[in-house]
């Protein structure tokens, strides 16, 4: 009973999502410069990402870093490292860069389209090929977001993807975007969408949610959704 309860809640999130009002109390400040998670080494910029090459500048440490322009464009930068409990040996290193347009939607939701340029490297000593470049051109979606004053850190970017699971939060380096162009910076050919559909973006999104996912997807995830929505009181 409590089971059937809870999914019947979490679909209707969407439907709550829709009551968000964009005031001081929910973002303290504007979206636009660059923010970076935890001691932010990984920068959006030309200190992470070389297209010309399709290669990768190290950073010290682990992290993300989105940058967002006034005008609608966007750039992200990951490092990601993930362990393997039975095979400890076994880590898997993942860098990935993409950009292009994102908007802001009526329902409190991000989508970010990107031009089709970009990509990741995978380095897994455990796998057949130890290390590859692929293209990386998914259609990204985040169901929330919300800007709040950090009593250390100062503003602080809060993201939830689109199963509802947070991505560690982030903190204003810059209100200026620190960026490469905003255009595409490889040739290559961008995947075939339907421009503007939602449904298919939502779509694609299911489909890649592996490499989609950039935190550990939960219930716990989900659940902090509906509290920033003012409904987890329906839970008790």
């Amino acid at each position: 009973m409590i089971i059937a309860s809870l999914l019947s809640l979490l679909l209707a999130v969407p439907a709550f999502s829709q009551d968000i009002v964009y005031d001081a109390g929910h973002n303290v400040t504007a979206i636009y410069g660059t923010w970076s998670s935890g001691s932010q080494n990984v920068v959006t910029g030309s200190g992470f990402a070389q297209p010309a090459n399709e290669s990768f500048i190290y950073p010290k440490t682990t992290g993300l870093s989105y940058s967002f322009t006034t005008d609608g464009y966007y750039e992200i930068s990951r490092y990601r490292m993930t362990g393997n409990g039975t095979t400890p040996n076994c880590i898997t290193g993942v860098m990935n860069w993409c950009h292009g347009t994102y908007a802001l939607n009526p329902n409190g939701s991000i989508t970010m389209t990107p031009f089709g340029d970009g990509y990741q490297q995978i380095q897994d000593p455990c796998a057949a090929i130890s290390n590859f470049m692929e293209n990386y051109n998914d259609t990204e979606l985040y169901v929330l977001w919300n800007i709040y004053q950090d009593a250390v850190k100062g503003y602080t970017l809060q993201l939830y993807q689109f199963d509802g699971s947070p991505l560690p939060p982030q903190y204003l380096m810059s209100t200026s975007p620190n960026m490469l162009p905003t255009q595409p910076l490889r040739n290559v050919t961008p995947p075939t969408t339907s421009a503007g559909n939602t449904q298919n973006a939502l779509v694609l999104t299911a489909a890649n949610a592996g490499e989609r996912r950039w935190g550990a997807a939960s219930l716990t995830g989900v659940l902090t959704v509906i509290s920033g929505l003012g409904i987890a009181s329906l839970l008790l």
